[in-house]
């Protein structure tokens, strides 16, 4: 039985049919025999709202504000998550960045990971669980909600893979995978089967959205093997 890590993002999550068609891959994912862990972005375009409100009421927004504003759309999607995966019939606990245990330091609104503690992350999986956290924030030394920058999810989900070991962390996105070029804007990218960690770090430092810089660095220093996988792919729906 693997332990995988799968992390989610804003397009996946866009929408109550959109979480609910995650919340099957999940559960298809345990039902073949996983454990599984999920890290979720905000849904669509949730954090874009919320920095909009937020420059139309100040036009200086304190940046320790702003993280506990910005905090808000993922623990959003990671509820509605843990709902739709109990309404299948597995049962599911939802935690904030905090609650998982990830540690940072107090550089907001581009905070780095210093540690990772995810005792309830573990605890709630080895009661069978599937845990489902909120990516892009963490806490830092005086206890105040911090959040990663551009990329903050896929760098909690490959954290939390390294801190517990996992098998794989699966990265889901809007395309089948890793190219070329943006396929959504070359129609002739070709797709890359695989690449060594050396490989997608430079992609990714060349300006590569499909993983963030922070993320292939984190996982490759720790060893964690990266999946980028297709959220709208039907195959285990």
């Amino acid at each position: 039985m693997a332990l995988v890590v799968q992390k989610y993002g804003g397009s996946s999550v866009s929408d109550v049919e959109a979480i609910r068609r995650v919340a099957r891959r999940v559960v298809a994912t345990r039902k073949a025999g996983n454990t599984v862990v999920v890290v979720v972005s905000a849904m669509g375009d949730t954090t874009d709202d919320l920095l909009d409100m937020a420059d139309a009421i100040s036009a200086r927004p304190p940046a320790r504000e702003m993280d506990i504003l910005l905090s808000a759309g993922e623990r959003i999607s990671m509820a509605l998550l843990a709902m739709a995966i109990g309404e299948l019939g597995v049962p599911a606990r939802a935690y904030t960045g905090a609650q998982a245990g990830v540690l940072t330091d107090s550089k907001y609104g581009r905070a780095s990971i210093v540690g990772v503690i995810p005792e309830r992350v573990a605890r709630a999986i080895q009661m069978g669980a599937v845990a489902v956290v909120a990516g892009f924030q963490g806490i830092n030394e005086v206890e105040d909600v911090t959040t990663l920058g551009r990329g903050g999810s896929d760098t909690t989900a490959v954290a939390l893979a390294a801190a517990l070991n996992a098998d794989v962390c699966e990265i889901y996105t809007d395309v089948d995978g890793l190219f070329t070029a943006d396929p959504r804007i070359v129609p002739t990218a070709r797709r890359i089967e695989a690449l060594s960690s050396e490989e997608t770090l430079e992609m990714a430092a060349n300006g590569a959205k499909i993983l963030h810089l922070r993320a292939v660095e984190y996982a490759r220093r720790f060893g964690v093997p990266l999946h980028v996988r297709s959220s709208f792919f039907a195959g285990l729906l």
